[in-house]
């Protein structure tokens, strides 16, 4: 909601046709509301302020942007969006002192280029500028995260010519106009992982209807890898409830190591969910964050409720399962991040006793209406001011 907020300030025609549904015409943009104190403060909030910056190159030949905010998980670089769209021509400069980033092209041309790394917004920012610009451009490394498929598909659509979607080798050729469309984007996959999550900490039996199965990778096969039972049913998930589930070992016996990669690899914005499951599993896991260097300092906030997790480092956390013979423990905790609050929310769903959670507006950003959905499927939950 607050990036569509942001778009209709800068002149976008935003309109709610109903529930889940948008239209959007964007034949008046206002370029000088760039500069404004207002875009400023909205944009610095949301990191996904970032993607305006492709489209807006490509089309006006310039766009500015603040240091755009977001979860505090560690170090997050923009270096590969703007050296992507330097190699297609355009000129960067940032403001230390304002905190912003501007960049500037008379003219996009296509070119060769290798990313430093598969970053999946800077993948879609290059990706969104290039199919404007002239001739050929080739990224290697590319994020490839269905999300990126369906903007990929989604520009297809509107007259773009991409190839190599699926994979981390696109190829665009560039086209002089682009026309409107009409989308349907995924359903959120880690809002999917999350609830077979919450199903499994509490014992409950919960259907996941419309999940976007084909498109989860290797998300249900991770959670199985815990123990936990689930049965795809078309494109729905249905979770049994299941009074306990056992992480499984590696053939030799040794424990269990669960870690990131890039996709077709496990989304690192699930680990999270898979520490807080791996609390009240029976056996033990390590669970390797190898993208961000903060998204597991969390943990202690689980600690205090009574698991058994051992923090090796910023990126790995060995957590030995109490396979529900010890409940955790009610308590008064502060939400550091989107997964991570949502972690603790499954964590004090589960536990025993009453649980307070503040700063639940980093769970609103990628959750909407959670507790009303919560409370329809029979949590004892209410939202405090």
């Amino acid at each position: 909601m607050k990036l569509i907020e942001i778009l209709g300030e800068l002149g976008v025609k935003t309109t709610r046709l109903k529930k889940g549904e948008y239209q959007f015409q964007a034949d008046q943009v206002d370029l000088e509301h760039l500069k404004s104190e207002q875009f400023a403060q909205q944009a610095a909030s949301l990191r996904g302020s970032i993607m305006i910056v492709g489209p807006l190159l490509a089309r006006f030949g310039q766009a500015l942007i603040p240091q755009p905010g977001g979860d505090k998980i560690g170090r997050r670089r923009l270096d590969t969006h703007f050296v992507g769209l330097q190699k297609l021509g355009a000129e960067f400069t940032y403001e230390a002192d304002q905190h912003f980033y501007q960049v500037i092209a008379k003219k996009l041309k296509g070119a060769y280029m290798l990313l430093d790394e598969a970053s999946v917004t800077g993948t879609a920012n290059i990706l969104m500028a290039s199919v404007r610009a002239e001739g050929i451009t080739t990224i290697y490394n590319a994020a490839c995260e269905p999300y990126l498929q369906q903007l990929c598909k989604m520009l297809v659509s509107m007259g773009a010519k991409i190839d190599g979607i699926g994979s981390n080798l696109l190829r665009i050729e560039g086209v002089n106009e682009l026309t409107g469309c009409k989308h349907t984007i995924l359903p959120d996959m880690i809002e999917v992982g999350s609830f077979i999550g919450l199903a499994a900490m509490t014992g409950s039996e919960i259907t996941i209807p419309s999940a976007g199965v084909e498109h989860l990778g290797i998300i249900p096969e991770a959670f199985k890898r815990l123990g936990i039972q689930l049965q795809i049913q078309g494109d729905d998930i249905f979770i049994p409830a299941q009074n306990e589930y056992e992480i499984e070992t590696f053939i030799d016996g040794s424990i269990m190591n669960i870690s990131d990669a890039p996709w077709p690899g496990l989304t690192p914005d699930l680990l999270s969910i898979f520490l807080v499951v791996a609390t009240q599993a029976n056996g033990s896991v390590l669970i390797h964050q190898k993208m961000f260097e903060s998204r597991l300092f969390f943990v202690d906030k689980l600690i205090d409720m009574g698991a058994q997790i051992i923090l090796c480092d910023p990126h790995r956390a060995t957590v030995i399962g109490l396979n529900k013979k010890h409940m955790l423990r009610g308590t008064t905790m502060s939400s550091p991040d989107i997964r991570a609050g949502v972690a603790l929310l499954i964590a004090a769903l589960s536990a025993k006793g009453k649980s307070e959670i503040f700063n639940i507006e980093q769970i609103d950003r990628g959750y909407e209406a959670i507790d009303q959905r919560l409370q329809g499927i029979g949590a004892d939950i209410k939202r405090v001011n």
